[in-house]
This record gives structure tokens, C-alpha cells and sequence, in this order.
């Protein structure tokens, strides 16, 4: 019973680390990640790159983490999400924060 109570087991918080890239600044993009963050019950933080993308590190349960990473591939209405690149990431967070821009 051990056995398969070990080998269907899913962890219990998960941490990926986000690049987003497209029309995402100046779109109301990191205030709107930080409310979906919240609705799906993720920690962590978004922020904007001098680059013009955006950044994000979500941690939480499985499942929302993947909410908030299936949100942020469309972004807020004004927004044009070209391509989101997804790692694993590291840390864990008390809230889910706007942080300053890189």
C-alpha cells in the first residue's frame, strides 16, 4: 500500500518562473497577474524588465499554478502575449506582490 500511495503522490506547492513577452507593459498586465495570482490562492511576484517583458515567479498548488500560467498566455484584454517562456523556479512567498522593475 506504501508503493502506491508513493507513486501517485503530487507535490504540494510548485514554484515556475515566467518570461513574458509581447505588448505587456503600460496594459495593466502585472496589477491584473497579481488579482488572477489571488483569485487561484498563488504567492510570489510580478514585474516588469527594461526589455519590455515581464516577469513573474507564481508558487502554489499544482493546479493553480497552472490557472495562472493559462492566464498569463492571453494577459488582460489590452495586452499581446506573443510567447511565454516557463521554468522551474525556486522560493516561497507569503503573498503575491507587484515588485519593482528590473
Amino acid at each position: 500500500m506504501a508503493g502506491s500511495e508513493s507513486a501517485s503522490y503530487k507535490p504540494m506547492r510548485t514554484t515556475h518562473h515566467l518570461l513574458i513577452f509581447g505588448r505587456v507593459q503600460g496594459v495593466g498586465y502585472r496589477e491584473s497577474m497579481r488579482a488572477e495570482a489571488q483569485i487561484a490562492g498563488c504567492n510570489g511576484w510580478v514585474r516588469n524588465r527594461a526589455d519590455g517583458s515581464v516577469e513573474a515567479m507564481v508558487e502554489g498548488a499544482p493546479d493553480a499554478v497552472a490557472s495562472v500560467l493559462t492566464w498569463s498566455r492571453r494577459g488582460p484584454l489590452a495586452a499581446r502575449v506573443d510567447r511565454v517562456q516557463v521554468s522551474d523556479g525556486e522560493g516561497r512567498f507569503e503573498q503575491f506582490v507587484v515588485a519593482r522593475t528590473l
